[in-house]
């Protein structure tokens, strides 16, 4: 039996979504192979949407946002489960399973459940329980995402060795944790069992956490994780993990240090899922973290196979997954009017605070002798950040000397995500510090530190002219 289409797209995620949507759009005939029983891949069922619910959980019933005004001790649940943040993750998993499910319908697009390989760069094979289906297509679209990577060091139990797919399957919430990686995903759960009380040690490879970010944000983060109690142990590598016989675990760092706790979450990087593609057959290689090399078009190296998404590597966000498959969708039926532009791609870290920002860092900036000046506004200064409680937020706008044209927007509070997209407008469009003086903001809100700070970097200017 073999069915013909027009394109199909493997895997379900933001990336397989958005590019499925897209190729019906255009009147073509689209199937979506997703190897669960439900839709919405990594992203909606153990990742994005999981881990931003369960932060809001962590918020909400901590009381975390509002201890500066009603006290250190202020908390809206005293004995927080990891059941009662499992009840709210669930609901919204499923309500966007739901909505997910609803648009590929809506759109006409086949859903095969199954695991899909390639017999050649026209037939893909679709295995399940029922048993095995090739179907033909003129393209195909790589949109497997990725699964937590594994260390031979690092034994994965599932009870107290876990990986991030595993934390909210925890059964109860463990009074000390070693979390394994500084990286996205490791300092989000820090963050968050650090705001419920638990005691964490962070360990990470590198100087500093999160080096594609601006320096000063990050050192404003690492106060705030030192602040809740959290021990950081940089430019530390694990030299082992072991189980204990009291049910705790014991990580061996490389240095001789030993840190011991009652869980460790596993966070160094993420693989591609491309082991049962069968890559060979379509003359695709993937790199050793299972990434597929991609052109600008999201073309493999066989002209008809796409790929977008955490399988292409960084930066592997929800976000840009979905434009990368919507591009990718156009460019596989010869549509070139879709344009987007990476440099003004935004970056949403969801740590407690959160950080977003978009265009260059100062430390990028000062290696390419762009000559640029900065203003500052800090969320105390705010009547908003006061009425909000958070008065340790801050925003910074990097801006051309010369020219005054927007370089670059970092944010760190709460509503950081929100905010930028201001920023993020006026950049997009060309244009000046100016603009945030000029432009009258609603009052009382957040969105005022955009002129606080643009009148803190032209005094500047003005000073130093």
């Amino acid at each position: 039996m073999s069915s013909v289409y027009d394109l199909i797209v493997i895997g379900s995620g933001p990336a397989g979504q958005r590019a499925a949507i897209h190729g019906a759009k255009l009147g073509k005939r689209v199937a979506l192979v997703e190897n669960r029983e439900v839709v919405g891949g990594a992203c909606i069922n153990t990742g994005t949407i999981p881990s931003k619910t369960m932060r809001e959980a962590v918020l909400h019933l901590s009381g975390y946002n509002y201890r500066s005004i009603y006290g250190m001790n202020y908390r809206v649940k005293e004995r927080i489960t990891m059941a009662d943040l499992a009840f709210r993750v669930q609901h919204v998993i499923k309500t966007e399973i739901d909505v997910t499910q609803a648009q590929l319908s809506r759109n006409n697009i086949e859903v095969l459940t199954g695991s899909a390989s390639f017999e050649d760069p026209t037939h893909v094979r679709v295995s399940n329980s029922r048993g095995t289906t090739v179907y033909e297509a003129a393209a195909t679209l790589i949109a497997t995402g990725t699964k937590p990577a594994t260390s031979p060091k690092v034994p994965i139990n599932g009870t107290t060795i876990i990986n991030s797919d595993l934390v909210l399957d925890l059964k109860t919430l463990p009074k000390t944790m070693i979390i394994v990686g500084g990286g996205v995903i490791g300092v989000e759960y820090t963050c968050m069992f650090a705001a419920l009380g638990v005691r964490c040690t962070l360990i990470e490879r590198r100087p500093r956490l999160l080096e594609f970010a601006d320096q000063e944000i990050v050192e404003s983060l690492s106060y705030h994780l030192r602040d809740s109690r959290v021990t950081m142990r940089l430019n530390e590598e694990v030299e082992s993990v072991e189980s204990m016989d009291d049910g705790t675990v014991v990580a061996n760092l490389e240095s001789k240090k030993k840190v011991t706790g009652d869980t460790l979450l596993y966070a160094v990087g993420r693989q591609g899922n491309v082991d049962e593609l069968n890559l060979p057959a379509i003359g695709v290689e993937a790199d050793n973290r299972g990434r597929i090399p991609v052109d600008k078009d999201f073309r493999t190296k066989c002209p008809n196979i796409f790929a977008a998404g955490d399988v292409i590597g960084f930066p592997s966000l929800a976000s840009v997954s979905m434009e990368q498959g919507r591009v990718a969708s156009a460019r596989a039926f010869g549509d070139e009017t879709i344009l987007s532009n990476p440099s003004y791609y935004p970056y949403g870290i969801y740590t407690i605070p959160e950080i977003s920002f978009i265009g260059k860092t100062e430390e990028q900036l000062t290696e390419e002798d762009v000559p640029y000046e900065v203003g500052v506004a800090y969320y105390r200064e705010i009547a908003r950040g006061q009425i909000r409680g958070d008065t340790t937020g801050r925003l910074k706008l990097i801006f051309h000397r010369e020219n005054h044209s927007l370089l670059g927007v970092h944010i760190i509070g709460e509503g950081a995500s929100e905010l930028l997209h201001i920023g993020q407008a006026v950049m997009a469009l060309g244009g000046t510090i100016e603009y945030f003086v000029d432009t009258v903001f609603n009052y009382p809100t957040l969105a005022e530190c955009y002129k606080v700070a643009a009148f803190n970097g032209l005094n500047r200017v003005s000073k130093l002219d």
